[in-house]
């Protein structure tokens, strides 16, 4: 389990009455003390250790906020706050399966929760503003978020009594110009103009759980599930610009659906004939634009970049400018 630098420094301040600075103070002292062997993700572990910060709790009930990628038997309770729509599926051996999901929240914050086969015609009965208890389900990063996935060992209790779930958090986003962006911070919104689209580049991913699928030999491997027939996910790019800088912005499966208006069947079309997505990105060059995501550094052209978590096509420019 693997915690951003800014996660670890949020919990040490939740735990401490240390400032930001000053923890970001020790975290360079003890990363220089080390002499460079240890990364400042490092740095930061080592300083929450001294400082008798627990950063991951392995035991009974978990915020949601606290949940990370590689938890197992994780035990949480929030209120649903949505619910999707369940998919079949069938597997190159001939198995069919089912696949569905919410969001749950709570005080701290939103998750979505996947539940697959059997266990997915369980959503049938839930509703949004239905209270729900997960147990014994394991957390798993999915297109740059975390999410929790229920396993045949997984159990849920629907409503639960004497189980009160007063508020959940509301999404907020921090509004920012992009040069005034940094690595690793979430929930950034920036608003701009559409001046680059690249195509969307499609990849094949595991029918059953949408993870990548490996090619080996003539054959698709998932590393969950074996040998599979795939099915395409996809990404696209493009370049945005406020007047004050230009990012590459990232937009995953959903998020390019949003953007250009179009269906998987649509998308796919763009698979077979690339040529046809010219005219898209001709309509789209120009187009203003509101995003909301999380700021990565790719080390390779060592630049930021962020990944979109919502996206916002076309804003009323004034109406935006009347929020600031």
């Amino acid at each position: 389990m693997r915690l951003p630098v800014n996660e670890v420094i949020n919990r040490i301040k939740e735990a401490t009455t240390l400032s930001e600075e000053e923890i970001e103070e020790k975290i360079k002292k003890k990363t220089e003390q080390l002499s460079g062997l240890i990364s400042k993700e490092g740095a930061a572990q080592i300083i929450a250790n001294e400082l008798g910060v627990k950063l991951f709790q392995l035991e009974g009930p978990v915020k949601i906020n606290k949940i990370v990628s590689g938890m197992k038997s994780v035990e949480t309770v929030g209120k649903i706050t949505r619910k999707f729509d369940i998919n079949n599926f069938t597997t190159k051996d001939g198995r069919e399966g089912k696949v569905g999901s919410l969001t749950l929240g709570d005080d701290t914050g939103r998750i979505r929760v996947t539940f697959w086969n059997d266990m997915a015609d369980k959503l049938n009965a839930f509703k949004e503003g239905d209270i729900l208890k997960i147990v014994d389900a394991y957390a798993r990063v999915n297109n740059n978020r975390v999410e929790l996935h229920m396993s045949d060992r997984s159990k849920f209790f629907l409503n639960p009594e004497n189980v009160t779930i007063e508020k959940v958090k509301e999404f907020t986003s921090n509004k920012k110009k992009i040069d005034q962006l940094n690595e690793n911070e979430e929930n950034i919104e920036i608003l701009g103009t559409i001046v680059q689209v690249f195509e969307p580049r499609f990849f094949e991913i595991c029918p059953e759980c949408n993870r990548r699928a490996r090619q080996r030999d003539d054959k698709f491997e998932c590393t969950e599930h074996g040998i599979v027939i795939p099915k395409f996910s996809f990404v696209m790019n493009a370049h945005i610009d406020d007047g004050t800088g230009n990012i590459r912005a990232v937009f995953f499966k959903n998020q390019a659906k949003v953007l250009l208006g179009k269906d998987d069947d649509e998308m796919l079309l763009y698979k077979e004939n690339p040529a046809s997505f010219e005219a898209v990105k001709q309509e789209l060059l120009g187009n203003f634009v509101k995003i909301i995501g999380r700021v990565t550094k790719n080390t390779m052209f060592d630049r930021l970049e962020i990944v979109s978590q919502l996206v916002f096509p076309n804003p009323d420019p004034k109406e935006e400018l009347e929020k600031e």
